[in-house]
């Protein structure tokens, strides 16, 4: 509904009265829902840039999760093994992509009164809903059909569940507590399980377990940022919010990331004893347990700053972390490749 307000200028200001209630009209005028702006720029390039950015490219750093396995089995230098990482890294940014489409369909109400994601394109008007579960729905397709090209039925499994997994979060599992930190984790590991998947390279129990307990430490870490920083409005923006305390969150992610660190390194132990006893590079591999450590003490303290509600955000801006991150792969790749 359209509020106006009239305001009457004197006689002897003629022809200004209509200008004035023309120029109050328009100001408040209601806002255009998401599908009405979307179809203004429909097909021209505003509309790709908005599809573009509704995609998230900045999170498709998470799909270098998929190099991960094939990287630790010492695979990764073969051409074909390559391929096959390099083909499903870039089938997870489909699906990712699709899945981020389809939330933010969903999400879009809730997006217009946040701080931060109003400006998102479908929550702000600049890409219509149609267009965007088109979009999605191509994306996504494409990917598990892809899936099923480059990996057969293990890599097409493994999709389709993430796909499933983000489908359902969207639709409602995101609003109970718990099982929506182990949704969203889980598609961290099925990145993880895709690239075994993807290059047939088997999976150690402590390398999913790893995996696992550093995705819910990650998740964790974003929900204890968002609770701190939206307040008491928190609620209006992420509902399960309001089901959290600041104890819980705190006690689990104290939890997962002394389970990370000990996982890490049982992991890293592990598999620098099943290499042969005459590889002189193995304690690097030991070694990388030092820059991991510290890079997960140093999120708990950015953390507890009230900083790191968007992890990408770290990854892209925060240099100590990206040093420790070099270091970590510098240790590893000597230790695996060496």
């Amino acid at each position: 509904m359209s509020v106006a307000l009239v305001v009457v200028r004197p006689s002897w200001a003629p022809g200004q009265h209509d200008l004035a209630v023309s120029e109050l009209v328009l100001d408040h005028q209601p806002a255009r829902d998401s599908t009405q702006a979307g179809s203004l720029a429909k097909g021209g390039p505003r509309t790709t840039g908005a599809l573009l950015r509704a995609m998230r490219p900045r999170q498709w750093v998470k799909n270098l999760l998929v190099f991960v396995a094939p990287a630790a089995a010492g695979v990764l230098g073969h051409g074909h093994v390559a391929l096959e990482t390099f083909g499903a890294g870039a089938l997870f940014c489909a699906a990712s992509s699709g899945t981020y489409l389809f939330n933010d369909v969903v999400d879009a109400e809730a997006d217009r009164r946040h701080p931060q994601k109003h400006r998102r394109p479908i929550a702000s008007g600049a890409l219509g809903v149609k267009g965007a579960l088109a979009a999605a729905s191509v994306l996504v397709a494409s990917s598990v059909t892809g899936a099923q090209l480059l990996g057969g039925w293990p890599l097409f499994g493994v999709l389709a569940v993430y796909v499933t997994v983000s489908l359902t979060y969207s639709l409602g599992l995101k609003n109970q507590p718990v099982l929506e930190l182990a949704a969203v984790a889980a598609g961290f590991v099925l990145r993880a399980i895709a690239g075994g998947a993807a290059t047939h390279v088997p999976l150690s129990s402590w390398f999913l377990a790893v995996t696992s307990f550093g995705a819910l430490f990650i998740v964790t870490g974003k929900r204890v940022a968002e609770h701190r920083a939206l307040g008491d409005a928190r609620d209006l923006h992420r509902r399960v919010l309001a089901q959290y305390t600041r104890s819980f969150l705190q006690s689990t992610l104290t939890l997962t990331a002394a389970a990370t660190v000990t996982t890490y390194c049982l992991w890293a132990f592990e598999r620098a004893g099943l290499m042969s006893s005459a590889a002189h590079h193995k304690v690097w591999i030991q070694l990388t347990v030092v820059p991991f450590t510290i890079a997960v003490l140093h999120v708990l303290r950015v953390l507890d700053a009230g900083a790191g509600a968007a992890p990408e955000d770290l990854a892209f801006a925060d240099r100590i972390l990206q040093f420790l991150g070099v270091l970590w792969v510098l240790c590893f790749a000597i230790g695996i490749y060496g």
